[in-house]
């Protein structure tokens, strides 16, 4: 929980100098928590080791990319021995069209214009401005395509920017349509024609009720198949940073990553790591980009004849998104690109939200030849701590959708519950400290006896030998104090995984707080943290310290720990405060029974500031 224990009760363990101990083991555990905060906040993430390794094209521009089976560059045209053909007759649109396909859960537009996606709104999820977010990022696509166009190679017979500029004839559901916008309730099959100067190309996607879409592609040059690659380009359209409009700071630097399953085997990688234009040919059951809460996944029909390419782009944003003058940064864009070696693409397309049960239920293609594969639920970056943080999420869901239908309330709830459920490590962590303070006088004569020996002397395992044999003696347990922190940190960092991770903290509401997801805008909540940690310091006993340390201590860490929080996700927050309420409660509690009162007169025979010592 977030004041896993208080750092004025620690163990001073084997050695004299208490203070100092505690001291060191207050700094180290300081600085591992901020450590992992830090590493948390950028999500950082290691290079997985690749099964297999890449093959990268001629524009291949990054050394380091995910795993990909050994290969060479793959050829622009697929070899053939069937003769080349004659001319296909010419198959264009006399002007440009747009059909809107609509279910429950999206609407998506298409443009006959490259055959490709010009809008993909998720109708349950919003920007920021409250309007349906759209999964195309506008600014990105604008410079670097749209999803569900078509990727060539630079040596490629068939240019990529005729693939995409082509106006295409369509059908939907059979019946040719003429110029202007045109409506298709789902499902609907869409279907895209082009034959010019000895080059085909026919684009289907297929629209159900679900976030799932079937898309197949197929170039020809005069009848010789060609391979080209259906790609989602550009990252997607939760980068709000790309807007530069009067957002908050915080909200900047949407990472991102570029996430696969290979052999059942899920694995992802952060931008940074990713190589642009790379060819990764194996058996990938799933390719992806994906950030925090949405992602664009292709699952193709035949992972044994896949090829993938990822596209790693990146552009210059100002620091601050309302001060276009502002310093600029480099921000990543990724895409990928997934085709057939043997030159007819066929895949499926899932463009949604990071939900578990909505991932859960999409597989990819198995080794039977059905959905029956890994699913995409893998996506959502609990980490190392998935087997803890996934039944914690399932609590908390169930708890919103069976009892309070409010992820602020859910989450005060579950984390009283689970603080109060801490109450007793935290109690047994008092206890042992007590159980320590009480052999101090002991102990310090054994290390008085063994003083004047240096610390490679061997006689100092006797030290160690009576220093043991004392513990057992009085029944303490000297690691008492570190083992209920052992079990709490796991705990709490798995909670902190899915408070971060959890697509419905997005834009989710309590009181004044709009966006669970988002920091407190009034930091109301940083405040209050501060101001509670600071009480449970200032009100805890402290045998080892003397009144400055203490004082210290009590200022130091509210104040780091609300400098940590005062621009991260206010669903944290939210649980963090209500933690410290339940402890600043508890610790009250506790100096009024004996064991505070043992533990009061225990800190007020301890030092005085300067060595001297009270009576």
């Amino acid at each position: 929980m977030p004041e896993i224990q208080n750092p004025n009760l620690q163990s001073q363990g084997h050695g004299g100098g208490g203070g100092g101990d505690i001291r060191g083991t207050i700094f180290f555990m300081l600085l591992v928590f901020t450590a992992v905060i830090g590493y948390q906040y950028f999500f950082a993430k290691p290079k997985p080791e690749g099964p297999a390794t890449q093959t990268q094209t001629a524009q291949s521009a990054a050394p380091q990319t995910p795993a990909a089976a050994p290969t060479s560059a793959p050829p622009a045209q697929v070899a053939t021995s069937v003769a080349p053909q004659a001319p296909a007759p010419t198959i264009t649109a006399a002007g440009e069209s747009e059909v809107t396909v609509e279910n429950e859960l999206y609407k998506i537009v298409l443009t006959n214009r490259g055959a490709q996606v010009k809008h993909w709104y998720l109708k349950k999820y919003f920007d920021s401005s409250g309007k349906p977010l759209d999964m195309v990022q506008p600014q990105a696509a604008a410079r670097f395509g749209l999803p569900l166009s078509l990727f060539t190679y630079p040596d490629s017979p068939v240019p990529m920017s005729q693939l995409n500029e082509a106006l295409y004839q369509t059908t939907v559901n059979g019946e040719p349509i003429g110029t202007g916008s045109n409506l298709a309730l789902a499902p609907a099959t869409v279907v895209y024609h082009y034959s010019q100067n000895g080059i085909e190309v026919v684009k289907s996607i297929h629209f159900d009720t679900s976030y799932v879409v079937n898309v197949s592609a197929e170039v020809k040059r005069y009848g010789t198949p060609v391979r080209a690659l259906i790609q989602w380009p550009a990252g997607l359209g939760d980068m709000e940073e790309f807007r530069q409009v009067g957002l908050h700071t915080s909200q900047i630097r949407t990472p991102t990553f570029f996430a696969w399953s290979l052999d059942n085997h899920q694995d992802s990688l952060a931008a940074s790591k990713v190589s642009g234009n790379a060819t990764l040919n194996a058996p990938y059951q799933y390719a992806a980009i994906s950030d925090v809460y949405f992602a664009a996944a292709f699952l193709p029909d035949s992972p044994d004849d896949t090829t993938v390419v990822t596209l790693h782009n990146s552009v210059e944003l100002p620091v601050d998104p309302s001060d276009p003058n502002s310093k600029q940064q480099t921000a990543d864009v990724l895409g990928v690109a997934i085709g057939s070696i043997d030159g007819v693409t066929r895949a499926r397309l899932f463009a949604g939200p990071k939900a578990s049960e909505i991932l859960g239920s999409v597989h990819a293609v198995g080794p039977s030849g059905r959905a029956d594969g890994p699913s995409l639920e893998s996506l959502i970056q609990f980490g190392w701590l998935t087997v803890i943080a996934k039944p914690l999420y399932l609590v908390l869901r169930f708890n919103v959708n069976h009892f309070v239908p409010n992820w602020g309330w859910a989450i005060i709830i579950f984390t009283s519950v689970f603080t109060l459920l801490m109450i007793p490590t935290r109690i047994m962590m008092t206890k042992s400290q007590l159980k320590m303070k009480r052999i101090k006088p002991k102990v310090d004569a054994i290390q008085a006896r063994f003083k004047h020996l240096k610390t490679t002397d061997p006689r100092r395992a006797e030290m160690n030998t009576e220093m043991m044999a004392l513990y057992k003696q009085e029944g303490v347990n000297m690691y008492g104090s570190c083992l209920p922190m052992l079990v709490q940190m796991p705990l709490f960092f798995a909670y902190f995984r899915v408070l971060q991770n959890a697509v419905e903290l997005r834009q989710a509401h309590w009181f004044w707080l709009k966006d669970l997801s988002q920091p407190d805008p009034t930091h109301i909540l940083p405040i209050f943290i501060i101001i509670t940690m600071f009480l449970t310091q200032f009100i805890t006993p402290s045998p080892q310290m003397d009144r400055t340390q203490q004082m210290m201590m009590a200022f130091m860490m509210p104040v780091m720990f609300g400098f940590i929080l005062w621009n991260y996700a206010s669903g944290l927050a939210l649980y963090w405060g209500t933690s410290n309420i339940i402890y600043l409660t508890t610790q009250i509690g506790i100096n009024y029974s004996s064991l505070g009162h043992e533990l009061r007169a225990s800190a007020g025979r301890g030092k005085r500031p300067g060595g001297t010592t009270r009576r």
